[in-house]
């Protein structure tokens, strides 16, 4: 079940920011929200039996990157994670079937405080001894003009399942593939709730980064 703030939370955080002339920018304002809906029954990518293709896999880099950026009333955090491995399948020029696969070490989580970065492995976030692995299975690609892609698949975040579709670039050829994405996610969706101190929420939109290159394996 999901939880909602009090309603004199909000009204707290409005009064706080009327102080302060105003509060500081929501970075997802940026950026394309993802959509978000639940997966179909039994249906989730993970456990679909991947289309038969004839492609081969390409592993990511170690230059590559998956981030985040979090926000709350007065200002905003950078971090992501150290750790994370993965693939897209590809023939010639070009992504192919359903088979691609990001996986994240969740303890490799860092963040540009190191009290935060305590914080969110803890029970209050990503909860990191309960749920020590996320995972995005990308399932659809659906080319847009040029570069331009929106692509749809599993999100499994705090042990919570959703489908999601977001906008992307991606470029390539034989030798190297580069995925590139902007988007932000409600953490409530996902069931990371902590609502931070009264006088400075902490926002439910979170801006997932994600800058992807990947090799012939």
């Amino acid at each position: 079940m999901k939880r909602t703030l009090p309603i004199y939370l909000f009204a707290l955080t409005l009064a706080s920011c009327a102080l302060l002339s105003s509060c500081a920018k929501n970075p997802a304002d940026d950026v394309a929200a993802a959509e978000v809906t639940e997966p179909a029954a039994g249906e989730t990518a993970a456990t679909q039996a991947p289309s038969p293709v004839e492609g081969k896999k390409y592993r990511f880099t170690e230059d590559s990157t998956v981030g985040f950026v979090g926000s709350k009333v007065t200002g905003s955090h950078e971090g992501g994670f150290r750790k994370f491995d993965g693939y897209f399948t590809v023939a010639g020029d070009r992504l192919v079937g359903n088979d691609h696969k990001v996986v994240i070490d969740m303890g490799s989580t860092w963040a540009d405080h190191p009290k935060l970065e305590g914080h969110l492995k803890a029970p209050d976030f990503f909860d990191v001894e309960k749920f020590p692995e996320s995972a995005f299975d990308l399932n659809s690609i659906k080319k847009g003009e040029g570069d331009n892609y929106t692509l749809s698949g599993d999100l499994t975040l705090h042990g919570v399942t959703k489908s999601i579709s977001f906008p992307a670039t991606i470029s390539g050829d034989a030798n190297q593939f580069h995925l590139a994405a902007e988007f932000a996610i409600n953490r409530f969706d996902f069931e990371i709730v902590y609502p931070g101190k009264t006088d400075d929420l902490i926002r439910k939109e979170v801006v997932i980064k994600l800058d992807l290159k990947a090799v012939p394996d």
